[in-house]
């Protein structure tokens, strides 16, 4: 029978301990640094939305999306010569790739809306006269707002737009004059803003109110989810 010295069983024991903590913390290491490696792969992609409007910075606040914001500086006018569902996707598509130009990184989100009756499309009104042409022109009627929206970042772009009927109300001169004075037809497509005092303008809708703001939110937030950006409380909740 082999007996073994006693000295060489505690040495043995104590390097086996050293050894086991040594295998610890290289473990842990190589454990932490595949977490950040994890984390930097799935960190969101920055997203800037190309446009200036008030509404659809609330709307996307409204949702909880992580966003910053450069302006487009491109030309707006409309080409007559499209329909109006091929007008407001080419603008959205030019804003947000003038602004993508200069944020290769970045998911860019650009938009525009339009106003579609009797075949003619109504961009934003110059002046008080033409607003007051655009809000008569409505007037008891039916009329088609048109919402484009375009997606672009170094990988891949998508665009596509919504549309929702509205039907004014027939509007006194004390009607127009009122919300003329109100200020708040000068930013809007055809001279209207369904979020504010034109609300009180507007008798129905048909189809998605958000579209009539300025930007399809449901749709626009499914759309983010293929660039890999969702809202916060998504996040948070996986």
């Amino acid at each position: 029978m082999i007996k073994t010295c006693p000295c060489c069983t505690i040495q043995g024991s104590v390097r086996s301990t050293v050894l086991l903590e040594l295998m610890s913390k290289h473990t842990a290491v190589e454990l932490e640094l595949k977490l950040e490696d994890v984390a930097k792969g799935d960190e969101m992609k920055r997203l800037i939305l190309a446009s200036g409007s008030p509404r659809r910075k609330q709307l996307l606040t409204q949702v909880s999306l992580s966003f910053d914001i450069s302006v487009s500086t491109v030309d707006e006018s409309i080409d007559n010569h499209l329909t109006p569902e091929e007008a407001v996707q080419s603008l959205a598509l030019r804003k947000a790739n003038d602004v993508a130009s200069r944020f290769a990184d970045a998911v860019v989100l650009g938009a525009d809306t339009i106003v579609s009756v009797d075949g003619s499309m109504l961009g934003k009104p110059r002046d008080a006269q033409e607003a007051k042409a655009m809000l008569r022109c409505l007037s008891g009627r039916q009329h088609t707002v048109y919402t484009g929206v375009a997606l672009v970042s170094a990988e891949q772009t998508s665009h596509f737009y919504a549309e929702t009927e509205v039907r004014f109300w027939d509007l006194t001169e004390d009607d127009l004059d009122g919300y003329i004075s109100s200020g708040e037809p000068f930013d809007k497509a055809a001279g209207y803003g369904i979020q504010g005092l034109g609300a009180t303008l507007v008798k129905e809708i048909q189809g998605d109110y958000y579209t009539v703001v300025g930007l399809p939110l449901s749709r626009t937030v499914r759309a983010l989810r293929n660039f890999g950006i969702t809202t916060r409380s998504v996040t948070e909740n996986n």
